[in-house]
């Protein structure tokens, strides 16, 4: 159970360019460590922080490896069953202060986008029923500058990555390295002891996300749970996401719900009607740590603000061609302008992390890493 629970997200980078910190997203960036930190907005280094992450990839890519190994099956090792992947404007509002007008945030700009709703467990045959963090992964096409990634330095993609709770149940890459360790192992009983490695706290909050169950995708709110930079230079803030949903607590669970209600939760509503989020910004205060993914930055103490909307069209979804599209989709927050770096030991581990899990799949499956466009549409009969 706890091995199937335990598993790290999807998609980050092992082929690395770093923001020099308070660049412009129009300028180029030289090669740099992937544990070059941004201590103005709070970052510290973890001890052996660099031959952690390292350990961390080589025993997800092994897994990955392992589970799959026929040649075109491999999925993600984290959220690997999928609701649906459809199509959206993401709608910047047209009034936004200087200090939130940052980035892709330009007032009155409307993006093309892909939204990638799942499920967070490792099984993709694990029924919706069963409680589990759920995410989203949202992508912006049409978004000018250099990106963070240097395999992505020229795409015109930004990315989002969010999930149904506003914390994580891991910040220590040593906590992190031990629980992948435990989790992969091939002895039962070191499996089943791999919640320990996340101490009290982390076990709490890892319970709290997998007995989650839910009606909708589209009716629940998501979190960032980890924070990013927003901003270059020396105005730049730390800053936290969230998607609220327009429309919340109108389904409910089916009595005796089949293994993919979610999807078909989804399929309904977006045949009939549009669903809208609104995209939300999050501004630290002091004493609002960037490291400890584990604490929330309270909204009484630091609220969220609307910065932009998200409207998912009526469409229909549910056929082959875009499932694969979907599939073949990596998401990871450093598909980025530097004006929204990721923040933190948990992102800094996603870096590394997700891009050597994104460059397996695809490998492993003999397909093609590529940036959508966001004009991408498939035939629902087909």
């Amino acid at each position: 159970m706890f091995k199937k629970l335990f598993r790290v997200p999807p998609a980050g980078s092992i082929a690395l360019v770093d923001t020099a910190l308070g660049g412009a997203s129009g300028a180029p960036f030289p090669p740099r460590d992937y544990l070059l930190i941004d201590a103005k907005l709070g970052e510290k280094r973890w001890s052996d922080e660099e031959a952690l992450t390292e350990r961390i990839a080589e025993l997800v890519q092994r897994s990955i490896s392992d589970r799959y190994p026929k040649p075109g099956t491999a999925r993600r090792d984290a959220h690997p069953k999928s609701h649906g992947c459809v199509h959206a404007q993401f709608v910047v509002e047209p009034a936004l202060p200087l200090s939130l007008a940052q980035g892709v945030f330009i007032p009155g700009v409307a993006y093309k986008a892909w939204l990638r709703f799942s499920n967070g467990n490792g099984d993709p045959t694990r029924p919706d029923s069963d409680g589990d963090g759920r995410g989203v992964g949202i992508k912006l096409m049409g978004v000018p500058g250099n990106k963070l990634l240097a395999s992505e330095v020229h795409a015109n993609t930004q990315d989002f990555v969010l999930i149904t709770h506003p914390t994580f149940f891991a910040d220590d890459p040593a906590r992190y390295a031990a629980l992948i360790e435990r989790g992969t192992s091939a002895s039962a009983f070191v499996a089943a002891t791999a919640p320990l490695a996340l101490g009290w706290k982390g076990m709490w909050i890892a319970k709290k996300m997998r007995s989650k169950r839910i009606a909708s995708p589209l009716e629940e709110r998501y979190w960032s749970t980890v924070p990013f930079s927003h901003g270059s230079g020396a105005g730049r803030r730390a800053v936290k996401y969230s998607i609220r949903p327009s429309v919340v607590g109108v389904s409910t669970i089916p009595r005796n719900p089949r293994p993919d209600y979610l999807r078909e939760a989804m399929e309904a509503a977006l045949a009939t009607g549009e669903a809208h989020f609104d995209f939300l910004i999050q501004v630290r205060v002091e004493g609002m740590s960037v490291e400890d993914s584990r604490v929330e930055w309270l909204e009484n103490e630091a609220p969220f603000v609307k910065v932009a909307t998200i409207i998912i069209p009526s469409q229909i979804f549910n056929t082959p061609a875009q499932d694969a599209f979907g599939e073949a989709l990596s998401f990871t927050p450093w598909h980025a302008l530097p004006e929204h770096r990721p923040l933190g030991g948990v992102n800094r581990i996603r870096k590394v992390v997700y891009e050597a899990v994104s460059e397996l799949r695809h490998r492993l499956n003999g397909t093609e890493r590529r940036e959508p466009t966001g004009d991408e549409r498939f035939d629902p009969s087909e």
